[in-house]
């Protein structure tokens, strides 16, 4: 790809990182990031030893790694994963998940490959939330490129495709796997569904037929649960503004701010599952249609995968109960769990101004939505595209 295009979108490399961390140390916010990372650590010596950082993996080992690892210790349960056997150390992958919290989905994937000897991948950095030079220096040290958000028809294209270009360069040149959302944005409603404008953007940078081009991408689904969803009553309040107005308007900073409450919210225990990467004969399948179609076909898959792979907790089955007005799932739970989770669920509505039955049918929805997709799935094998 062009060298203008990709230096303006990738990571940083190995020769940027000490300059990047040098900006970092000096930041007069970072003594309060070491004091969350390392609270017992003496702040002088964390930041003079943090200086000696020289190459993008000892950030993400000695910095990176500890500071989620802290994420996790302080805001969830207990963190698992499973089928990590359907990766191959050797190759490079589309990693393609749900999307449940603007930092955390991917962060923590990192620390689950990096735990396990794979490879880190690249992870996409949304424009919106390049907020200032630090964030900027701390998220291309994290091996994050951008993917710039908003613009006019022509712009979005052209912005597609240069992500695009980017992320087929990473995968098949520079030997590096890659993470992005299934759709653009968080799932806000509980339904994890795959975008056909982000497959399209896929293809965008290749001229190849549907099945080669593509195939060497490794488009391998990632399926993201938490047992209590992060940033569940601000959802809320977002569909319901939605809803009510017709569109709903960030204020400024909110982008922020939901990254914080991710980050410190309790979020109970929390699941990834690593889905069979998609095969060339399943291309092949969705190649007998007519070109929107093999889209379309490649999103069910993908989506069926994810739905597959998700993880139901207790507060799932509670709010599906809840909303339904049923014992259905009363054998999984029990009172107590049922009693904890309207209380939680309760006091958080409480906090939102507007009409409390359909805040709390939303709330619900949030929880309740990925057992009807299960369900859904198990009778017809389909779960619709968000395109449809």
């Amino acid at each position: 790809m062009k060298q203008k295009i990709y230096n303006d979108y990738r990571p940083y490399i190995d020769s940027e990182a000490p300059a990047a961390v040098q900006r970092v140390a000096e930041n007069i916010y970072f003594p309060e990031i070491v004091r969350f990372v390392a609270p017992e650590a003496d702040i002088n010596i964390f930041v003079e030893e943090f200086k000696k950082i020289k190459t993008i993996d000892e950030f993400q080992g000695k910095f990176m790694s500890k500071a989620v690892k802290k994420v996790i210790e302080t805001s969830i349960k207990k963190l698992t994963y499973s089928e990590l056997k359907h990766l191959t150390k050797e190759k490079s992958y589309m990693f393609i998940s749900n999307h449940r919290d603007i930092t955390l989905d991917s962060a923590i994937l990192q620390v689950i490959f990096y735990n396990n000897r794979f490879k880190t991948s690249e992870i996409t950095f949304g424009s919106n939330l390049m907020l200032s030079q630090v964030v900027i220096d701390i998220g291309k040290l994290n091996k994050m490129f951008k993917i710039v958000r908003g613009g006019s028809a022509r712009e979005v294209f052209q912005n597609s495709l240069n992500v695009s270009e980017y992320m087929r360069y990473a995968i098949t040149q520079k030997g590096a796997s890659t993470w992005i959302a299934q759709r653009n944005g968080r799932t806000k409603d509980g339904c994890d569904k795959t975008e056909i404008a982000v497959l399209k953007m896929f293809a965008m940078s290749s001229k190849k037929p549907f099945v080669e081009n593509l195939a060497e991408l490794n488009i391998a689904p990632v399926a993201v649960s938490y047992e209590y969803e992060p940033c569940d009553f601000m959802k809320t309040r977002e569909i319901y503004l939605t809803q009510k107005h017709g569109q709903y308007i960030k204020q400024t900073g909110e982008d922020l701010l939901s990254i914080m409450h991710g980050i410190k919210q309790y979020k109970g225990n929390a699941h990834f599952s690593f889905c069979k990467p998609i095969i060339r004969e399943e291309l092949e399948e969705c190649a007998k249609f007519p070109y929107n179609e093999q889209f379309k076909h490649l999103a069910n898959i993908i989506d069926k995968r994810i739905c597959n792979g998700y993880k139901l907790f207790k507060t799932n089955y509670i709010a599906h109960d809840l909303r339904e007005s049923k014992t259905e799932f009363s054998k999984i739970y029990s009172e107590a769990d049922k009693a904890e989770f309207t209380f939680y669920m309760e006091k958080g509505l409480k906090k939102i101004e507007g009409n409390k039955d359909k805040l709390r049918e939303i709330f619900l929805g949030i929880y309740a939505n990925p057992i009807e997709a299960k369900q859904d799935v198990k009778k017809t094998g389909l779960l619709k595209s968000i395109d449809d």
